[in-house]
């Protein structure tokens, strides 16, 4: 029997139907951005095994995210094309033949095949109908708030663990271990994700917009491989970034055209004509980009500069994930209590805080104790403010346009993880001591409170009521 096989609604089903279907859906997830952060911790192992660098294992991290980014617009269109739960299927066993491809890589060129490309292919296929099965399964406005809330958090979760569990495994066991593990992981996932059922039958005779997706596509590559080309070239730098915001400039073109023309767009330009969704699209590339960055900054700095080993540096990223957890769990008591808004602007400002911290104890004493309270910080803010964004944009479009919001949403989020990544570690690999250490978080820290000032320009709304 399907999940969803009798016409009662999602918000009133039991609480145990409910987490049966959200535990598939929380737990892709939460391997997606597992995969995203693991690797930090793997650096020194992984560039020693392979007979690479630093900047390797960077553009490996950075090209995974990239792909995600890059392919997540197009995931939502074929998700509705295809049905959401054929496309969530294809996606997982996409990325579990990427992990294990990983785990025997002989070379960068392999891991970056297997992880970067297989893995970030499939993350762009599961995500999109992961956002959009949530948004469909659950239509009462407090029980959609819960399942972004459990989904999210599994998000932020498998981010922040990441380098404590890589770092766990990679010094038990092997870095290779670790796509092991997300193979395992995902094997579970398609076994409990037999029994969710798409409410909404797929439209294989929805136009999919190929020379639209192959633009956005090549405009966001090229825009972050200027970033990463910062420290080798500025000529480089300087083409790429141009060229591709000619190429983007002419998807934004395109779009508008096929719209004219009365043909499917790959991406409506109606979704950017809400400010409120705008301004929240804002505020996930900016705490993912956060996220991402301060990862790799402060992973690649213990490693390199402190001389600490993958379990050693995964350790210290535990208290980042302890204040994830906290500000998660009490996610669902902070938004009866206060309005998005407020909930968003006070995740940056204590994120804003965290980053000053590590700053500050930049020049001090190389104890492991030092890196603490800033991280801890840091996962507190990220807690606060990642569920309410993603409410903010989710909810500002109806039920046919979720396949394309939810696909730029998420598109929106790992850009910022790979910009993050690209821009922190252009600035840290060229020499990882502490003044570009210092730098890298000071431009974190800046751009946390751009973010800030895009979340202050938020409309005031109430907190969601309480229907429990």
């Amino acid at each position: 029997m399907s999940v969803a096989s009798t016409p009662q609604a999602p918000g009133t089903e039991s609480r145990a139907r409910r987490r049966r279907i959200l535990a598939p859906l929380a737990l892709a997830q939460f391997i997606c951005s597992f995969a995203g952060s693991n690797m930090n911790v793997m650096i020194q192992d992984i560039s020693e095994d392979l007979d690479t660098t630093v900047q390797g294992v960077q553009t490996a991290i950075t090209v995974f995210l990239l792909v995600m980014a890059a392919l997540m617009i197009p995931g939502g269109i074929l998700a509705d094309r295809y049905g959401r739960k054929r496309c969530l299927g294809l996606g997982l066993a996409i990325y579990g033949v990427g992990a294990l491809l990983s785990a025997a890589a002989p070379g960068l060129g392999v891991l970056i095949l297997g992880n970067s490309i297989l893995e970030g292919i499939g993350t762009a296929l599961l995500i999109p109908p992961v956002y959009i099965l949530t948004t469909l399964l659950f239509t009462e406005v407090t029980s959609r708030a819960r399942a972004f809330g459990a989904i999210m958090a599994m998000g932020g979760i498998g981010a922040a663990t990441g380098p404590l569990l890589g770092g766990l495994i990679t010094s038990a066991i092997s870095w290779r271990a670790a796509f092991v593990f997300q193979a395992a992981v995902i094997a579970v996932i398609i076994v409990l994700g037999r029994r969710l059922h798409d409410p909404l039958p797929a439209d294989p005779d929805l136009d999919f917009d190929t020379v639209g997706a192959i633009l956005s596509a090549t405009g966001l590559v090229l825009v972050v491989l200027g970033i990463l080309a910062a420290d080798d070239n500025a000529w480089l730098m300087g083409a790429l970034l141009l060229i591709g915001a000619l190429v983007l400039l002419a998807f934004f073109r395109w779009v508008r055209r096929r719209e004219r023309t009365g043909a499917q767009p790959l991406l409506p330009t109606g979704l950017f004509r809400d400010r409120t969704s705008n301004l929240g699209l804002i505020t996930q590339h900016t705490q993912w980009l956060i996220l991402m960055g301060v990862s790799f900054v402060v992973a690649t700095y213990l490693q390199v500069v402190r001389g600490y080993d993958a379990i050693g540096t995964g350790v210290i990223f535990t208290a980042s994930t302890v204040g994830l957890l906290i500000s998660s769990l009490a996610a669902e008591r902070f938004a009866r209590r206060r309005e998005q808004r407020t909930l968003v602007m006070a995740g940056f400002a204590v994120t804003v805080c965290g980053i000053g911290l590590l700053l500050a104890m930049a020049h001090g004493s190389p104890k492991a104790w030092t890196s603490t309270p800033g991280l801890l910080l840091i996962g507190l803010g990220l807690g606060v403010m990642l569920t309410p964004s993603v409410n903010v944009v989710q909810s500002s479009f109806p039920e046919d346009l979720q396949g394309e919001i939810s696909g730029l949403s998420r598109s929106v989020s790992n850009l910022g993880s790979s910009v993050g990544t690209a821009l922190a570690g252009t600035i840290l690999v060229a020499d990882p001591a502490v003044g570009p250490y210092a730098v890298a978080l000071v431009v974190l820290a800046a751009i946390g409170l751009g973010g800030l000032g895009a979340a202050a320009l938020l409309p005031h709304t109430p907190p969601a009521p309480d229907h429990s």
